[in-house]
């Protein structure tokens, strides 16, 4: 890539359109100035161009720098003009949402579920041959949903393929209609290749078919690669396509639309290939959580989509149950209060707590949200089912027959974004947010997204990896500290451990949490010795 000096990037979310500058200065790539505007996919407006235009106009006027020419963005700079690249991520108009089938629930379909949500897809159901619903109810239910697209597979190559033949007959028979109109919706056929002129004979007339490799070949693999691709394509063929203003939008960029969690997932794929780590991170919103994880180089992605802070909360507060959520309140209150505080938040989403009490109370919903979101994600952030293979990471444990690759005693640090987490009052309080929530083990650096740019950064890495590395790790990631766990047991108040931190010696006992501050910019050696 040429020598890039000015960058733009917007992520056009679902409320919110936020716009960033990237320049090039003497130490290296920095974000220098950040905008944001309502976004505008919805009435009165349906053209998402009118809120990046006010969010760039709101850089534009913090930088002094001009980067409009009325309604025209000026690439490449000239000067103090304009920028060299415009880039843009999206997740507005309820980003991609996609149906996914396979014929095993626990196999191939599974595989097709992390194709997908690696694709930055949201999964509205996962049918199988074995999934337990009548044929009837599948043929209903996929009429019902209107997805952006369908994602099929089912069979290693060379196998049987009634079954995947069988599935292929339900969506024929259900002829579902796109979300957001157009004639056919785009299916992508991942399956047994001994099935694909059944498959064309059967799915051709009813949807915009596409057939690429098998996502299972053999049980022991897996090829995401080729499908999620092909995901990508099909995203900004179709559904930005017919998105409110999106066909003038991917005519502005210097490189193809991103889907917003896909971005998120390729700048930690990134940060953890370039740095050698183990990574987890987690957004959480008002409506959903998003968890990603790479783990010995396996990178992996959940949806919840009923846990959040705002519109979910009711339901955190349902799944949790209120003895969880109670046991990370420091002061009574009273059943009813606590539904009635939680009603309220779901009735008014875009309130922010008043008082500590409000705080408190919100930050042990935070809490069960993360750790619920955290247990659906270690489900699917398995090892192959129905197969034994060697892992390069060690200690893995079991979960569900099969191995799981997240292993907290490997993980190298956790990344946290999301109002509840960036925008909490005290650092401290997002420390403990993540440390209760995901209980790390061994030496694990937290950090929190300082504006939530890593949408931004994960969409500038397909295009140059050495600028968004050095803002990433520069302005994007605000460090918490690292924490220090020992996996054991013990009595509460026995004797854990003893360290040294320089001049300064201590211990910490069972049960015990022990805050070692150091100053901004500091670095220290601790040693460590259990007892």
């Amino acid at each position: 890539m040429e020598d890039l000096k000015a960058i733009l990037v917007t992520d056009c979310g679902s409320t919110t359109t936020k716009a960033i500058l990237i320049e090039k200065r003497p130490e290296g790539y920095r974000q220098t100035f950040r905008g944001e505007a309502p976004t505008t996919v919805e009435a009165p407006f349906e053209d998402v161009t009118r809120g990046v235009l006010n969010a760039i106009g709101e850089v534009e006027e913090l930088s002094g720098r001009k980067i409009l020419d009325g309604e025209r963005i000026i690439t490449p700079a000239k000067g103090d003009e304009g920028v060299d690249i415009y880039l843009s991520t999206s997740s507005a108009g309820g980003g991609l949402q996609m149906l996914v089938a396979g014929v095993v629930l626990r196999m191939t379909a599974e595989s097709a579920q992390r194709c997908a949500l690696g694709a930055g897809a949201i999964v509205m159901d996962v049918l199988a041959s074995n999934d337990g619903r009548p044929g009837y109810e599948k043929i209903d239910r996929i009429r019902k949903l209107r997805p952006d697209m369908i994602l099929l597979s089912g069979g290693t190559d060379g196998g049987t393929v009634s079954h995947v033949v069988e599935l292929a007959e339900y969506l024929a028979a259900a002829r579902p209609r796109p979300r957001l109109g157009g004639d056919k919706i785009p299916l992508i056929y991942a399956g047994n290749r001994d099935a694909r002129e059944q498959i064309r004979k059967i799915l051709s007339e009813h949807f915009a078919l596409h057939i690429t490799e098998n996502i299972r070949p053999v049980l022991e693999r897996e090829n995401l690669g080729p499908a999620r691709r092909l995901i990508h394509e099909l995203f900004l063929q179709h559904v930005m396509a017919q998105a409110p203003g999106y066909s003038e939008l991917m005519e502005w960029v210097g490189a193809d639309i991103m889907p917003t969690p896909a971005a998120v997932g390729y700048m930690m794929e990134t940060a953890a290939r370039r740095e050698g780590l183990n990574l987890l991170g987690v957004d959480i919103g008002g409506a959903t959580t998003d968890v990603f994880s790479v783990f010995g180089g396996v990178f992996n992605r959940t949806v919840s989509a009923n846990l959040g802070m705002s519109y979910s909360v009711s339901n955190v507060l349902a799944e949790a149950g209120l003895e969880n959520v109670l046991r990370w309140v420091p002061f009574r209150v009273d059943e009813g209060e606590l539904r009635d505080r939680v009603k309220n938040k779901t009735i008014r989403p875009t309130t922010i707590p008043q008082t500590l009490e409000d705080l408190k109370i919100e930050h042990a919903l935070a809490r069960e949200a993360l750790r619920l979101a955290f247990a659906q994600h270690r489900q699917l952030a398995v090892g192959l089912r129905g197969v034994h293979r060697e892992r390069s990471i060690s200690d893995v444990f079991r979960q569900e027959g099969a191995e799981s690759l997240i292993d907290m005693m490997t993980c190298d640090m956790i990344i946290g974004s999301g109002g509840v987490l960036s925008h909490a009052p005290r650092r401290s309080q997002a420390m403990m947010l993540l440390m209760d929530a995901y209980e790390p083990l061994g030496f694990t650096r937290l950090a929190v997204d300082s504006i939530f740019m890593m949408p931004h950064l994960g969409v500038l890495a397909k295009v140059d990896e050495d600028a968004a590395s050095q803002v990433f790790w520069r302005d994007c990631m605000v460090y918490l500290g690292t924490c220090i766990a020992p996996l054991g047991q013990g009595k509460p108040g026995g004797r854990c451990l003893r360290f040294r931190m320089g001049d300064s010696e201590g211990e910490v006992a069972f049960g015990d949490i022990k805050v070692v501050p150091l100053g901004y910019g500091q670095e220290a050696d601790v040693e460590v010795f259990p007892e």
